[in-house]
């Protein structure tokens, strides 16, 4: 008998972030262990949808076959728990937490808490939930009322580590990979580097820079304002050869996320031996071990500068965080691992 699942997404699953990515891995993954995975655009302009989109999706998550199971990711979950609701009595519904949408930075209070009980309402409709760490299982159970037991923890995979080659230059390579929005702490690590002019770096920025027009346009401004102009540079998305290529000039990756649901960015990090500057904030710690990086207090710019500063000037200090690095990626998962425990979530739904 075929087994068949439906992944409704929102928007272009070639959409550069890391829940999409994640998405199109495990996707990839269970059509090797034999499912019939069908990708399903729900809309674009989640988690904010307009009334049209709303209608949209509900359109197209009805026509599916009944009694077929159906994965909905959570950037659109979150926010459709009436259609969730409908779909619900028949279809099983496995939802797909990434990080809850409450914990985007920058949201009102109002927002914030009008998200949350959206949120905790679609997760009480659908049978299993899959969670991308620890952290968030813990906090969609504590603060989201989800029983464990309907809880599965599929970490995204890794793929074999590799040792980045570096930039074999006098100036470190500081890169960093994200959207350019507001909870990847852009503001804060330009902050930081501009305390240390007199060192020799420069920074790379690899991340969607049209997610958030306004916070990209606050970044250029900040750049200019501490004339770091000519030593950062914001690339905006890139391939994934691009950045396969970004990776493998770096010396040093340090993103100032101010939350994570898993942060894939910093385990591909470990994977390519690179020492990581990042923060304590959510599932970071769950990745980066004390060994492998300096991990602060997110939002604070002068314990950041200091963390930036030890790792810039002392190359053996580099070095030894790297070894550490790729230890610690030996013992990610495989995105074999991740799809066959996210096969085995979709296998409750029976």
């Amino acid at each position: 008998m075929v087994k068949r699942v439906v992944f409704a997404v929102p928007g272009s699953l070639d959409t550069p972030t890391g829940g999409y990515a994640y998405d199109r891995r495990i996707m990839a993954e269970l059509r090797q262990l034999g499912w019939n995975v069908e990708c399903l655009d729900i809309g674009e302009g989640f988690p904010s949808p307009d009334e049209a989109t709303r209608s949209a999706a509900r359109s197209l998550l009805l026509k599916v076959p009944d009694s077929q199971p159906i994965v909905v990711d959570g950037l659109a979950l979150g926010v459709l728990p009436d259609v969730v609701a409908e779909v619900a009595s028949r279809h099983p519904l496995l939802g797909l937490v990434h990080h809850p949408l409450a914990l985007e930075w920058g949201l009102s209070a109002e927002r914030a808490d009008a998200l949350h009980r959206s949120e905790q309402a679609a997760l009480a409709l659908v049978r299993e939930v899959v969670v991308t760490s620890p952290t968030t299982a813990n906090i969609v159970a504590s603060d989201y009322g989800v029983p464990a037991e309907r809880i599965t923890v599929a970490r995204p995979g890794s793929d074999p580590p590799s040792r980045s080659s570096g930039s074999r230059s006098e100036v470190p390579h500081l890169l960093s990979v994200g959207a350019v929005v507001p909870r990847k702490g852009f503001d804060v690590l330009v902050a930081a580097l501009a305390t240390l002019a007199e060192l020799p770096w420069r920074l790379t920025i690899a991340g969607d820079l049209t997610r958030d027009p306004n916070e990209a346009a606050r970044l250029d401004v900040c750049i200019s304002q501490h004339k770091l102009t000519g030593r950062i540079a914001a690339l905006g998305a890139v391939s994934s050869e691009r950045l396969a290529a970004l990776y493998d000039d770096a010396d040093v990756f340090v993103l100032a996320s101010r939350f994570e649901g898993y942060g894939m960015a910093y385990a591909e990090a470990l994977s390519h031996g690179l020492p990581v500057i990042g923060t304590t904030a959510g599932a970071i710690p769950d990745t980066v071990p004390q060994e492998a990086g300096i991990l602060v207090t997110s939002g604070d710019v002068d314990v950041l500068a200091k963390a930036l500063r030890r790792v810039i000037a002392d190359a053996d200090l580099r070095c030894r965080l790297s070894d550490a690095a790729l230890a610690a990626a030996r013992t990610l998962p495989t995105w074999q691992q991740s799809g066959a425990i996210f096969a085995a979530a979709l296998e409750k739904l029976a």
